[in-house]
């Protein structure tokens, strides 16, 4: 038995001492839905338009949405520090009064697959504040987003550094009672299936989780419309939330993967949902939105076709 599955059995026993409902209960549970305030921020850049933060809180919350996942810098202003307790509450308290869970929130992934040890080090103890912060705040679950060159390392190098970053940090995530998972994208030096296999198997541990975005999975699966193949072949068991978008598997304007509203790509959607449910998949599935123009109609589609999903 290799340390991974070892852990995994190991905290799988843990939760059913600690928690012994919690397997009859797990049958019964539904995926949580949430909106990601990066579309709204990407399509405001791009298109040059206006999402007033408690527009975008009420539509959530009036669509039947169970939370938000949080983007650095948007509407304004960076995450609070974790010692920053006055400005971490009146945050919860926005989000609090429309009934809506911070289920997320993108944290930084700067230096975490570094070269230089020391960046390595400097990226743990900024993950360790927005841990924190995260926690506070409501949080389940904590992503990254490896962007980034490799500055003078191969591409093995970095992968190595990487999952092993991954891995403190989902230590730390786990600690703090929160599930740590990364993505991987077309412009980043990670961008194939081998990448993301290899970060999963050189981080060796159960804990750590990677993001299923179904346009990216496409991408990396040849634009064939069918990301739920990768997603299976990767395993449903290592998916720590969902980003939600359809696309037709080309890159918008030399950036990453286009997303577009559910049905107006060429996604097996339906297909997708049941790979997620028959691995039994019980957590978030998000929205992303990312650039496309109207966020609000992407939501609405989106959150359709996964109420669709949960009833199939």
């Amino acid at each position: 038995m290799d340390r991974r599955t070892a852990l995994k059995t190991m905290i799988a026993a843990t939760a059913a001492l600690t928690h012994p409902g919690a397997a009859a209960q797990s049958g019964r549970a539904k995926w949580k839905t949430a909106i990601g305030l990066n579309g709204f921020s990407s399509s405001a850049r791009k298109y040059d338009k206006t999402f007033p933060i408690w527009e975008v809180l009420d539509y959530t919350a009036r669509s039947g949405f169970d939370g938000v996942e949080l983007m650095r810098g948007w509407p304004m202003g960076n995450y609070p520090r974790a010692d920053e307790t006055e400005r971490i509450t009146a945050l919860k308290r926005l989000y609090d009064q429309y009934g809506l869970q911070v289920f997320s929130l993108q944290a930084s992934g700067r230096g975490a697959f570094a070269a230089d040890q020391r960046m390595r080090k400097q990226f743990l103890k900024v993950i360790r504040g927005q841990v924190k912060f995260a926690q506070a705040v409501g949080c389940d679950c904590i992503g990254l987003w490896p962007g980034g060159p490799l500055r003078g390392q191969t591409l093995d190098q970095a992968i190595t550094h990487f999952a092993g970053s991954m891995r403190e940090m989902a230590k730390i995530a786990d600690d703090a009672g929160l599930i740590a998972a990364f993505e991987i994208e077309p412009p980043f030096v990670f961008h194939s299936e081998d990448s993301l296999r290899r970060i999963l198997e050189e981080a060796d541990d159960p804990r750590v989780k990677t993001i299923y975005d179904s346009s990216h999975f496409d991408l990396f699966n040849g634009s064939t419309g069918k990301p739920h193949e990768l997603l299976q072949r990767i395993g449903v068991e290592n998916i720590g939330y969902v980003h939600f978008t359809d696309t037709d598997g080309t890159i918008r304007d030399r950036g990453t993967s286009k997303h577009l509203a559910a049905g107006d790509g060429h996604i097996d959607i339906p297909a997708s949902f049941k790979t997620l449910k028959d691995g039994g998949f019980k957590g978030w599935i998000m929205i992303d939105s990312w650039q496309i123009p109207d966020p609000y109609d992407a939501s609405t589609k989106g959150l359709a076709a996964i109420k669709r999903g949960m009833t199939a």
